[in-house]
């Protein structure tokens, strides 16, 4: 009786049992940590991106007399691709602006896409998808 009093006494390897119930949990939560901040930075490209096409778009480019001519949307597309940083392992994508006239005015609506899948180290987790769009109004003829 004795020996098993002194055994339920005995705290040797208790810390090290602890460990093995809370390591995995910890790691998998600095995983996923580290999985939304590469989506948080892709955010702040696209915005970035975003900001740089909206700004290019309202340029004009070559004044007349009569007003400006506006920047095509090829050229608005490739100025956000150029601009956009922290992409990671997602996808990045910039469908052509279009231009919109309403009455005596012009707009282009431009749509930035990022999809990032997840993983959560033992399986797959979801897939973020981000759009940010801006309507930029722009000088014309």
């Amino acid at each position: 009786m004795t020996l098993f009093r002194r055994l339920a006494r005995n705290q040797d390897g208790a810390t090290i049992v602890e460990m093995a119930f809370a390591l995995p949990i910890m790691i998998m939560m600095i995983w996923m940590i580290l999985q939304f901040a590469l989506v948080y930075r892709a955010v702040a490209g696209i915005q970035q991106a975003l900001g740089e096409g909206a700004r290019y778009a309202t340029l004009c480019l070559t004044p007349t007399s009569t007003g400006c001519v506006a920047p095509t949307a090829t050229a608005i597309r490739t100025k956000i691709n150029d601009h956009v940083f922290g992409i990671g392992p997602g996808t990045f994508t910039v469908p052509v602006p279009t231009l919109v006239t309403a009455g005596t005015s012009r707009y282009y609506d431009l749509t930035v896409n990022y999809s990032q899948s997840t993983d959560m180290l033992i399986f797959p987790g979801p897939t973020v998808t981000v759009s940010r769009s801006k309507r930029v109004w722009v000088a014309g003829t």
